[in-house]
């Protein structure tokens, strides 16, 4: 980042707040095997103390405390950062590529290209995303490469509606008109002059989905359509925990840890990439000054 996109974020006490929390998640995410060294060949899998169903409080044995049969709630919560960042990276990436490709081909050639996509695109817009994305996950079945696909199945439309608008209003314009005069054509035009000109509103929506795809994805896992059980993922985590939202019958936040602590987790984690999206907008707005 150049001084003057740095200047901007520090301006801005909200872009500034999601900045420090990005980077806070990144380095436990970087740093995880560090913070909670793995148990086990496969690191994203909860150590288990034992199979004893009541959840413990915080101790010097687990910090964090414990779930309902023992899973150490620390642990997930660090590898559960790491999950999260593939996930939420990973189907943000694919399902830009994806729309990117269809929404700058339907703009660019139009004419019934342009009405093929735009009405499949349609297609997936007219079903709720969070139902399409728990169809397509059902059908391919708890798994986290699965989920990543279902999530990456209901994500791209928006990014190819966008940039499509984005390519018709940028190809209308003068430096358009001379690079054509100049000999510009097909795919040359495009990424060249076009595609460079087009992307900074969809880069603004990336970034804002990923806490959102992350969150999608909790959902996912709550619901026992995402990661397998045992899994160090954030939405397995909360679905541990809500047979004992309630507390015990004397005392009703018993068993606070179980839900607050996860729960907390996705909350700072959406709100990062939320306030940091507002900051990308801000500052990759040619309006502003």
């Amino acid at each position: 980042m150049n001084n003057s996109i740095w200047q901007r974020i520090l301006k801005n006490k909200a872009s500034l707040c999601g900045f420090v929390l990005v980077v806070f998640f990144a380095l436990v995410a970087l740093f995880a095997p560090v913070l909670a060294p793995a148990k086990t060949a496969n690191p994203y899998q909860l150590p288990q103390s034992s199979y004893d169903i009541t959840p413990q409080g915080p101790s010097a044995q687990h910090w964090f405390g414990t779930t309902e049969q023992q899973y150490d709630l620390y642990y997930g919560v660090i590898w559960g950062t790491r999950l999260a960042f593939k996930i939420g990276i990973t189907v943000t990436f694919f399902a830009f590529l994806i729309g990117l490709f269809l929404g700058a081909a339907a703009a660019y050639f139009g004419g019934k290209i342009d009405e093929i996509i735009m009405r499949f695109t349609d297609v997936v817009f007219a079903v709720p995303s969070l139902v399409l994305a728990m169809v397509i996950a059902a059908m391919l079945g708890p798994d986290i490469n699965n989920m990543m696909i279902a999530l990456t199945a209901v994500a791209w439309p928006s990014y190819a509606r966008l940039i499509r608008g984005d390519v018709l209003s940028v190809k209308q314009r003068d430096f358009v008109t001379a690079s054509k005069a100049l000999g510009a054509r097909g795919p040359r035009l495009l990424l060249r002059h076009i595609l460079p000109n087009s992307i900074y509103p969809s880069v603004v929506v990336a970034s804002l989905d990923i806490g959102y795809i992350v969150l999608t994805a909790a959902s996912l896992s709550f619901l026992g359509l995402g990661s397998q059980p045992g899994t160090a993922d954030w939405g397995q985590l909360i679905a541990m925990a809500r047979n004992w939202v309630l507390g015990s019958g004397t005392n009703t936040f018993a068993y606070w840890y179980t839900v607050v602590i996860p729960g907390g987790a996705i909350f700072l984690f959406v709100l990062g990439w939320n306030l940091l999206g507002d900051g990308f907008r801000d500052i990759l707005d040619p309006r502003q000054g």
